[in-house]
């Protein structure tokens, strides 16, 4: 066999289970050996009892314990191969329960079949384009008529004659190409040699998908430029007066419900505000807080100033106008080796100074901007915070180790494991109530500061604010049911439908964004109901849903 020279990955992932499957079977080569040069009396009576698959043409016992255990080895390395895989499409599926219907002794005769087929496909693979291409021939013809004697044997309440006379005449193939490659060892070199090649093919592929698969999901699809780019001009051409939104009494009082969003996309803010309006019972009592980055701050405002979300009062602010931030805030939380902006965004990190974004108020609901509001949250502003800081769902149950404090921190460092439980329940980002007076009061931004200058100086706990906020935020969260917030539309597609409706807020978490074209079908809907597909902007960018 010579493995393609050529860069398929789907080629390569399929000739692997092969090349394992033949590797086991050449060293069941080393068992055949083995037994060969036992003493009689020791062959005889490892066989097992009835000797039905005897070679043909006679051999003696030892002959015959030696093929039993030759085929027992196959069966079993065949369903190890079985298991690498992974086979699960339907032929395969319907065979099977075909077989399982069949008669004890004509499922025998059907596995025997099968032994026959992996150790022919194994030997034509062993064949060099220099060697017997008569002997190649004869297997291949061999193996195309077992394969149809299987299919006419399954389901069936005997193997018909036919098939016997094909089992027989396989035999004898068998036996000549054992004759024609008689060392194990020569073969077993060949076939590591050739699995290692390989894997090593597989391995690249797999790096090249992700690679690939990272391009796909940081890269914005073209049209958001375009939309981007257009905002930005129309932006531009207004006069200084037309690019403030209307003025609103009191609107920092706490009569409203104060929302947050931190984002750099303009679409994605604007199905969280779409989303929020229509949920609420009361959308006039609402004021929404928009702030971005000073390059997507024009295209920000003009969306919002075409597309203002009436009755809801909005507030577009630039990061770069928060002049109180540390200088170099925009570029501090870049870590070496990590791209994904999920991590790195400054906006991200903004959720920490909250207090000093908001100075008056005394709660605010921050909203990712991967998330959809489904049903009115006002009911969050009335509930009775218990002396913590933030609402928030927990990610764990009994059993799921993987949303504990230890898969995201580093508890072989003292200062960490002096001062946490490795096994507290983590909870979620992206849906969160702030009680701003109680955050004061205790002093939790004195508490991030501290934190974050400890992960400067050494790495403790995985890139991105999530970790960081497990630490600031410790014994200071209250659980929050855990319909309101469904998260993992991003990555997770066995969500129940059940829990969708449910849910108050869904968050698309993940890499798969639901205005990208990798997201995940079934949930692109309660996304795209949000976004009007008739508007201008979208209409000339060739924006769809």
């Amino acid at each position: 066999m010579r493995v393609a020279g050529g860069r398929d990955p789907a080629a390569a992932a399929a000739a692997l289970p092969l090349l394992l499957r033949a590797l086991l079977i050449a060293t069941a080569c080393g068992l055949v050996f083995a037994l060969l040069n036992l003493p009689d009396g020791r062959a005889r009576s490892s066989a097992a009892p009835g000797g039905e698959r005897a070679a043909a043409g006679g051999g003696g016992g030892v002959r015959v314990s030696v093929e039993q255990g030759l085929t027992r080895e196959a069966r079993r390395l065949n369903t190890v191969a079985e298991e690498i895989d992974g086979q699960t499409d339907e032929v395969a599926a319907e065979e099977d329960e075909r077989i399982s219907k069949s008669p004890p002794d004509t499922k025998e005769k059907i596995w025997m079949m099968q032994d026959q087929l992996i150790m022919a496909k194994a030997y034509l693979h062993f064949a060099s384009p220099q060697g017997s291409a008569h002997l190649i021939r004869e297997l291949k013809l061999r193996i195309k008529e077992i394969e149809r004697a299987i299919s006419h044997s399954s389901g069936g309440s005997r193997v018909p004659g036919s098939a016997l006379q094909k089992m027989k005449a396989m035999e004898l193939t068998l036996s000549k190409a054992q004759r024609t490659y008689p060392r194990c060892s020569q073969m077993t070199s060949k076939l590591r040699a050739m699995t290692h090649h390989s894997e090593e093919l597989v391995r690249a592929h797999q790096s090249e998908s992700s690679f690939l698969e990272q391009v796909a999901v940081r890269s914005l699809p073209k049209g958001h430029h375009c939309l981007a780019m257009r905002l930005t001009t129309d932006y531009f051409s207004l006069g200084p007066k037309e690019r403030e939104f209307p003025a609103r009494d009191s609107r920092q009082l706490d009569g409203y419900y104060h929302y947050a969003i931190f984002s750099d996309n303009v679409l994605a803010s604007a199905v969280v505000v779409n989303s929020t309006i229509a949920a609420s019972k009361n959308p006039g009592r609402i004021m929404l807080h928009i702030v971005t980055d000073a390059l997507n701050y024009p295209a920000m405002m003009m969306w919002f100033l075409t597309n203002p979300p009436t009755p809801a009062a909005i507030q577009v602010e630039n990061l770069d106008d928060f002049k109180w931030l540390p200088g170099d805030f925009s570029s501090r939380f870049k870590v070496k080796g990590v791209r994904d902006p999920r991590y790195t965004s400054a906006l991200n990190h903004l959720r920490f100074y909250l207090p000093e974004v908001f100075p008056s108020l005394s709660k605010v609901l921050l909203l990712d901007h991967d998330v959809v509001v489904q049903k009115d949250l006002s009911g969050l502003w009335d509930l009775d915070m218990m002396g913590k800081v933030i609402g928030a769902v927990k990610t764990c149950t009994s059993g799921e180790s993987y949303h504990r404090l230890d898969s995201l921190v580093d508890f072989s460092n003292p200062s960490i494991f002096n001062k946490f439980d490795a096994k507290a329940c983590t909870f979620a980002f992206g849906m969160n109530i702030f009680d701003l007076n109680e955050w004061r009061k205790q002093g939790l931004s004195a508490n991030y500061h501290k934190w974050f200058q400890v992960g400067k100086r050494q790495k403790i706990w995985k890139a991105g604010s999530l970790p960081l906020g497990q630490l600031v935020f410790y014994n200071q969260t209250l659980p929050l049911d855990r319909r309101w917030h469904v998260l993992g539309l991003g990555h997770d597609s066995s969500i129940g439908r059940g829990d969708l409706e449910s849910a108050y807020v869904i968050h698309y978490s993940g890499k798969l964004k639901p205005w990208l074209e990798v997201s995940i079908p079934k949930y692109r809907d309660y996304w795209n109901r949000y976004l009007n597909y008739d508007n201008t902007y979208l209409q000339q960018c060739n924006i769809h849903g």
